[in-house]
This record gives C-alpha cells, sequence and structure tokens, in this order.
C-alpha cells in the first residue's frame, strides 16, 4: 500500500512539475484574475489563460503531435485550424457580420488615421531587422503592432511557423490588454483641452452606400493585392452580409454562435502554445517585448496623426480617436470613449472612433498583404 502512494506521488504532474511550468501557470492565472476580476476581455483572455494553463500541467500532452503509432493531444488537433490559416479569415468574417462601417463611410478622413496607425507595424519591423531577424520573421512580428490577432496568425502562419505560437500570444494577449496599454499612452501626448473636444454628429449613412463599400472595396483591394483575399474578402463578405438585409439568420449566426466558437478554439489553441519550454527563451521575451513596443508606438502615432488633423481641422477632431486606428476592434474604440467620458461625461466619442477602428482592421490586412507579398 505504502509503495502504491509513493508511486502515485511520483508519478503526478505536480512531481514532474519544473520551475519553468509553475512560471507559466502562474501567468496563466495572473491573466486569469485580469479577464474575471478586472474585466479586462474576458471573452478572449480567459480560454488564452486556460489554454496555457492547460497546456503547461507536466503530463497533460493536450498539445503533443500526432505520430504513426500515438494519437495527438485534443489542443493538437484544434491547433490546426490556425496552423492552416482557418480559423483567422472565419474571425474576419464575423468581425464584418457584427461591424458598422457607417462611421467610416460618413467621415472618409478617418481612414488617415486608421493608416497612420499601422506605422508601429513598420517600427518593429525595421528593429527587427536591425536585432538580426531575417525578413519574414521581422514581418511577422512587425504585425503585432496592428494589435489584431487573425492577421499576426495568418501571416505568421505563411511566413515564420516557428513564431507562430509567439507571435499570436502577444498578439491576442496585447488585444486583450488594450485597457491597460492605451490610457496611459493616450493622456501623455494629448492635453485636457484635446481630450474635452466634442466632434459633430456624423451624417446619416444611406443602405446602398453601406452595401456598395463591401463590394467595391473587394474589387479593388483583392485586385490591388490579392495576397490579402483571405482578410479582405471574408471582412467585406460578413458586412456584406449584414447590410444586404436579406440573410438575417446568417448573420446571426456570425455575429453569435460561429463567433463564440472560434473564438473558444483560437484562444485555447494560442493560449496552449505557450508552453514553459519555448516561452521562457530570451528570443521569445524579446519578441514579445518588440511586439508590445510595435503595439504602443502603433497608438503613438495615431495619436500624434490626430492632433495634426485636430490643428488642421481648427479644433473639430478630437486627437484620441487617432489611438483606435489600431485594429483591436471595438476595444480601442471602447477606451477613447471612456476616456473622453472621464473628462467629459457629456462628451460621445464612440462612433467617432469607431472610423480609425474599422479603418484600422482594412488597413492591417492590407498591410499583411504587402508583406506577404514581398516576403512569402
Amino acid at each position: 500500500m505504502g509503495e502504491t502512494i509513493i508511486q502515485f506521488v511520483t508519478e503526478s504532474g505536480f512531481a514532474m512539475m519544473t520551475y519553468k511550468e509553475a512560471i507559466m501557470i502562474a501567468i496563466a492565472c495572473i491573466f486569469l484574475y485580469l479577464a474575471i476580476k478586472k474585466g479586462y476581455e474576458p471573452y478572449l483572455l480567459i480560454p488564452i489563460s486556460v489554454g496555457m494553463l492547460l497546456a503547461n500541467m507536466p503530463g497533460a500532452d493536450l498539445m503533443k503531435p500526432e505520430d504513426a503509432q500515438v494519437t495527438g493531444g485534443l489542443f493538437y488537433y484544434l491547433y490546426q485550424g490556425v496552423k492552416l490559416g482557418i480559423f483567422p479569415p472565419l474571425i474576419f468574417l464575423c468581425i464584418g457580420a457584427s461591424t458598422d462601417f457607417g462611421p467610416m463611410i460618413a467621415n472618409p478622413k478617418t481612414i488617415l488615421l486608421g493608416a497612420a496607425a499601422q506605422f508601429g507595424i513598420f517600427f518593429a519591423f525595421l528593429g527587427a531587422i536591425f536585432l538580426g531577424f531575417s525578413g519574414p520573421e521581422a514581418a511577422s512580428i512587425g504585425i503585432i503592432g496592428g494589435a489584431d490577432g487573425p492577421t499576426a496568425i495568418q501571416l505568421t502562419g505563411k511566413l515564420a511557423p516557428h513564431l507562430l505560437g509567439t507571435i499570436a500570444l502577444a498578439a491576442y494577449s496585447y488585444m486583450a490588454l488594450v485597457p491597460v496599454i492605451q490610457p496611459p499612452i493616450i493622456r501623455l501626448l494629448t492635453t485636457k483641452e484635446e481630450r474635452n473636444i466634442k466632434m459633430e454628429q456624423l451624417r446619416p449613412v444611406s443602405q446602398k452606400e453601406k452595401i456598395i463599400f463591401p463590394i467595391v472595396s473587394m474589387i479593388i483591394v483583392i485586385g490591388l493585392l490579392p495576397t490579402a483575399a483571405p482578410l479582405i474578402g471574408m471582412l467585406m463578405f460578413g458586412n456584406l452580409l449584414k447590410e444586404s438585409k436579406a440573410v438575417p439568420k446568417l448573420v446571426e449566426t456570425a455575429q453569435n454562435s460561429l463567433m463564440y466558437i472560434i473564438t473558444i478554439m483560437l484562444g485555447l489553441t494560442v493560449g496552449a502554445t505557450a508552453n514553459a519550454d519555448t516561452f521562457l527563451t530570451v528570443q521569445t521575451l524579446g519578441v514579445t517585448a518588440m511586439g508590445l513596443v510595435a503595439f504602443s508606438v502603433g497608438t503613438a502615432s495615431g495619436v500624434l496623426f490626430g492632433k495634426l488633423m485636430c490643428k488642421l481641422t481648427g479644433g473639430k477632431i478630437n486627437p484620441m480617436i487617432g489611438a483606435a486606428g489600431v485594429s483591436a476592434v471595438p476595444m480601442s474604440a471602447r477606451v477613447v470613449q471612456k476616456i473622453g467620458q472621464e473628462e467629459n461625461p457629456s462628451n460621445f466619442l464612440l462612433m467617432h472612433a469607431m472610423g480609425p477602428n474599422v479603418a484600422g482592421v482594412i488597413g492591417s490586412a492590407v498591410v499583411a498583404g504587402i508583406l506577404l507579398k514581398f516576403f512569402a
């Protein structure tokens, strides 16, 4: 009996646990605290955290690859949707079906803010080249600056598959931590007077305009940049379903069931890629740090361009909406709205911030297509 107990204890997961795995489990628990207690994007951060926790439990082997003799782990099979580039375009379809492009159509100038916020991608790309990463690796690291998890996964899967786990986790983690990262940058770069600027109500956008926009966007963008077809095509397809008003059941499915199913599978498997052996390395931590710099620079460049537009328009544009130019939709727009409300309870910036936010989604997908064209 004693030998059985000793054997049970020595063969348990706790007995096999290394200090690195313990660190990763602790990090996962911190993320769970932020998601549940602080409310930092719980739909995204809870699956990622649980995936990270389970993948680092010794003996569970949930990410164990398949071979001729042994069946692979559960997460290994779910991860194929990430590895083969299936989940990201489906997420874009759901985003398109859930997003109103009206604010961007009503105020086309906000497209410039979405473009300006992509500067973080190129900043990190050049930094990675300087540090000795190859072109495809640098492109994959840089795309983190767009704060767009599906785009980061799609590009990295094609250019640098060996970095896929690290970059996917970094991109989704920064997306989830938008409410933590962006407010200090916004406050640092804007004055109280600028944060108090009220913007005029947007003009109404007709249904005809909303239907024509995704069709024309698909033709022009994909015609110029075929490599952007998976993401731009699915984004515009989803939005066309929504604006056509002809297929409400498909729209309801894309906005709810499909979105939540893909989010669960994507979150779990992205988190599961953060195992102790690959995550706690100098290279991985460097990539994660560069991703944070890229995202921060993207936020800052959007705000600074917003300040320029504010001056050029005689104070008609609140520069804070430039922070929403990163493609963390709608998290960044909500952050801008929250800060605006804190400064002035009568200030409503959400719809104005959605313009650059939507432009940022399109912009990051276009940048990914450009990088894919040059480095694939």
